[in-house]
C-alpha cells in the first residue's frame, strides 16, 4: 500500500478543512470549520511521523504518554517537567471552584494566573493534591478501568499479552470512553478526544488505529499522530515486533477559526517538506512502567519554525 508521507497527508487535510468544512459552533465558543470522518495511514519504517512544515515539541509529547502509561492523572508531573499542553483546564478548574473571575481567556491576566496556578501546582504538594488532579482521564482508563464490582482493570498490560501471546485476536483495544465517568473528567479536564485505539498483529510487524472522536487539527493532531506512534513502537519493542503502519481515524476533524491563518502559514510551507526524523530508543527497557525521557532520542529533525495559536478552552 502507498503511504503519503506526514506532512503531505496533513497539509492535504488542513486544505480540505478550509475549502469543505462547515462552519459550526463548539463548546468553546470559538467556531470551527469541521468534516465527519477522515483517515489518515503512516508506515512506520519510513520515518517517524513527526511534522516537518512547523516545528513540534518532541519532549512534551514523550512526556505527556509516559504520565499516561504510569496512570498518572495529576497535572504536577507535567510542570514539573515544564509540559504545559493541559494547563488551561485545571486552572479554569480552580478559578470556577473558588468563585473567583474567569479573565479573558488567552489574555495577559490569563496568562499570568495560570502561569502563578502552574508554578504552585509544580512546587506545593498539598496545592497539587487539592488542584492538579484532572479526574479519571486516559492514564486512569488505560491502567485502572473501574469496574463494577470495585475491581480496576489494566488494559494496557492486557493488550500487551495478547499481543505476545494471541496476536491474531481481534480484541487488543483500549479504551478511554467510559461513559460512566464522562461528567467526572469534564470538571477538569476534557472527555477524552483520542478515545479507542486497537492493536493488529501481522508478517512481524506491530499497528494501531486509533479513533479520534474530536480533532484539533492545527494544535493537537500533530502531538496525537507523534504519540500514538511512539506508543506502537515501544510495545513493538516490548513484543519483540517490528513496527508496521500507524491508522489515524478522525470524527469530527476541525479548525478552528482563530487557527485559520496559522493553517495558511502551514500550507505554505508544503513545497517544503523535509525528511522525516528518528526515534531511537533504549533497547534494554522491556517494561511499560520503566521507561523515562532519558531512554528516547530523536534523530535527524530539521523542522520549519514553530507556529503559534490560541488554545481553545
Amino acid at each position: 500500500m502507498k503511504h503519503i508521507p506526514v506532512d503531505e497527508s496533513y497539509i492535504n487535510l488542513l486544505e480540505h478543512l478550509l475549502e469543505n468544512g462547515a462552519t459550526k459552533t463548539d463548546r468553546t465558543g470559538t467556531g470551527t470549520k469541521s468534516i465527519l470522518g477522515h483517515q489518515m495511514r503512516f508506515n512506520l519504517a519510513d520515518g517517524f511521523p513527526l511534522l516537518t512544515t512547523k516545528k513540534v515539541p518532541f519532549k512534551a509529547i514523550v512526556h505527556e504518554l509516559l504520565w499516561f502509561l504510569r496512570g498518572d492523572t495529576n497535572l504536577q508531573y507535567l510542570a514539573k517537567n515544564n509540559v504545559h499542553i493541559w494547563d488551561e483546564w485545571p486552572y479554569k478548574a480552580y478559578l470556577k471552584r473558588n468563585n473567583l473571575p474567569i479573565p479573558q481567556i488567552n489574555g495577559e491576566e490569563w496568562k499570568v494566573g495560570m502561569s502563578e496556578f502552574v508554578q504552585k501546582i509544580a512546587t506545593d504538594d498539598a496545592f497539587a493534591k487539592e488542584y492538579g488532579n484532572l479526574g479519571p482521564i486516559y492514564g486512569y482508563q488505560w491502567r485502572s478501568w473501574p469496574t463494577a464490582d470495585g475491581k480496576h482493570i489494566d488494559q494496557l498490560a492486557q493488550v500487551i499479552e495478547q499481543i505476545k501471546n494471541t496476536p491474531d485476536s481481534r480484541r487488543m483495544i483500549v479504551s478511554a470512553w467510559n461513559v460512566g465517568d464522562i461528567e467526572e473528567m469534564a470538571k477538569a479536564g476534557l472527555p477524552p478526544c483520542h478515545c479507542l485505539f486497537q492493536f493488529y498483529v501481522a508478517d512481524g510487524k506491530l499497528s494501531c488505529q486509533l479513533y479520534q472522536r474530536s480533532c484539533d487539527t492545527f494544535l493537537g493532531l500533530p502531538f496525537n499522530i507523534a504519540s500514538y506512534s511512539l506508543l506502537v513502537m515501544i510495545i513493538a519493542q516490548i513484543c519483540g515486533l517490528e513496527v508496521g503502519e500507524f491508522v489515524w481515524t478522525g470524527g469530527d476533524v476541525h479548525v478552528y477559526l482563530n487557527h485559520v491563518e496559522q493553517a495558511q502559514t502551514q500550507i505554505a510551507r508544503k513545497g517544503d517538506i523535509r525528511p522525516l526524523p528518528t526515534v531511537k530508543i533504549n533497547p534494554v527497557k522491556m517494561n511499560i512502567e520503566d521507561f523515562t525521557i532519558e531512554d528516547f532520542e530523536l534523530v535527524g529533525y530539521n523542522p520549519h519554525d514553530a507556529i503559534k495559536a490560541p488554545i481553545a478552552v
